[in-house]
């Protein structure tokens, strides 16, 4: 969805040569291909917005009704799937673009409140919802305490209580430069050229702001702004524009006329896919991945086979270098997910612990888990009854026999106490959303790893 509206958006503001190489650097940006795997909101957000943004662009025009409705539906959808703040990019690309264009007539044009009118109509399903759950109980505890409103969690404490981070989540510091390093490996293998076509864009068009498309500038950088000074900073926010990213990558790529940038930008290119290639090979070395199938090493191949075709397929093509790149990030990506990524989450034992039991617990005993760290994918896994052992909650465990998931520690403890139990099964245990350099070298991971267990308590 993302990439069809970046196409879209692209073909609509430039040309449709601009709109294809849109699409495919947002296909091809790495973060955009961690989100494919990981369990976030950002990649719904990302298509949202962005058709959001091309909507209510086309609503600039004369035939301009219905695509507010459909646009105010899209902008509906990423607030209730993040909250308010997914607004910012929105209102940021039209917004600013008008102000800057000084298209005083459209800013203030009553379309726009008709358009709040709408999201806000649009997202009272979740309020409703939000309302019946929370507010209706004032004596649920949630955050430890009472009467928690979940209409204000929505609307204030989840996303001004992380900005200025007094909020019941919170975060102790931020670094107003953390998205600026991220983007570096985030937006791989676009983060220089990128960062070339903002300096190129500024360079061209600072002077005269009214000769020049601003949308995706302008929602892009106030996103970073914002993003930038809240101290509740995390990687993938920066998902969300990538859209406006990719299209100011592909318009400043297309328009490129001297052959002096053309030569410059494929060198820095090449360096590029090189540091990618060089730094999987290296993880390979070290991290030693003893998972990979027949038909793995057959994708991984045919990868490397696609990179030499396009190769020779296009002579002196000015684009050769970046359909390398391509492959190159297509290569990258399909080794973390054949290769890297199944063995790391061998080491996430909360997850292996609940196929383990799934699998070995045929008398459907209750499983007893302690609060050991973030162990919630065995919440999320478990096809069995789930206590959590804290002190002074003895009384709510369930009668003997059931099973005990702990770390091996806690497990000792029990035996010395003279607790019957009966060790089943082990399992090595690291967080593996923080891998660190010991971690990665399989000579000395053993030294980092932790261990938890599942016993059965009789």
């Amino acid at each position: 969805m993302a990439a069809v509206y970046t196409y879209k958006f692209a073909r609509e503001l430039y040309t449709e040569r601009v709109g294809l190489w849109a699409a495919l650097l947002l296909l091809t940006a790495q973060h955009i291909l961690i989100c494919t795997m990981d369990v976030r909101a950002e990649p719904f957000l990302t298509g949202l917005i962005i058709a959001s943004v091309y909507h209510f662009y086309k609503s600039l025009g004369k035939k301009w009704f219905w695509h507010l409705v459909i646009a105010s539906v899209f902008a509906a959808c990423a607030v209730m799937t993040k909250g308010i703040f997914a607004l910012i990019p929105i209102g940021g690309a039209i917004g600013g673009h008008l102000l800057i264009k000084k298209n005083w007539k459209m800013v203030f044009n009553f379309r726009w409140l008709l358009a709040a009118v709408l999201i806000f109509i649009f997202i009272l399903p979740e309020l409703y919802t939000l309302y019946n759950q929370f507010d209706l109980h004032p004596d649920k505890v949630i955050f430890g305490r009472q009467g928690v409103s979940g209409i204000r969690f929505f609307f204030w404490d989840s996303q001004f209580g992380r900005f200025f981070n007094n909020g019941p989540i919170k975060k102790s510091s931020g670094d107003p430069t953390f998205f600026l390093h991220t983007i570096l490996w985030a937006f791989l293998p676009w983060s220089l050229l990128f960062y070339t076509a903002v300096f190129q864009f500024f360079r061209q068009h600072f002077r005269k702001p009214v000769q020049a498309e601003w949308y995706c500038i302008s929602g892009s950088l106030l996103t970073l702004l914002i993003f930038s000074l809240s101290k509740f900073q995390l990687p993938f926010y920066i998902t969300i524009v990538f859209p406006f990213f990719t299209i100011i990558c592909a318009q400043y790529l297309c328009n490129l006329k001297l052959e002096s940038s053309v030569i410059a930008i494929r060198i820095m290119q090449l360096i590029v896919g090189g540091i990618m290639m060089f730094l999987i090979i290296a993880l390979h070395y070290f991290f030693q991945p003893d998972n990979i199938t027949v038909f793995s090493a057959f994708l991984l191949a045919g990868a490397v086979a696609l990179f030499f075709v396009v190769t020779f397929y296009f002579d002196n093509d000015r684009y050769k270098v970046f359909f390398q790149v391509c492959t190159i990030a297509f290569f990258v990506n399909l080794y973390f997910n054949l290769a890297y990524y199944p063995r790391l989450v061998k080491y996430q034992a909360d997850s292996e612990a609940a196929f383990w039991i799934n699998t070995h617990n045929k008398q459907d005993l209750p499983v007893v888990r302690s609060r050991i760290g973030y162990a919630f994918a065995l919440d999320f896994y478990l096809n069995a009854p789930l206590y959590f052992l804290t002190d002074g909650e003895q009384s709510f465990l369930p009668p003997k026999p059931y099973l005990l998931y702990a770390d091996t520690e806690l497990i000792d403890q029990y035996i010395k106490q003279g607790v019957k139990m009966k060790r089943l099964k082990t399992f090595e245990s690291y967080r593996i959303t923080k891998v660190n350099g010991k971690f990665l070298n399989h000579t000395a991971r053993q030294g980092v790893l932790s261990a938890t267990e599942v016993v059965l308590i009789n």
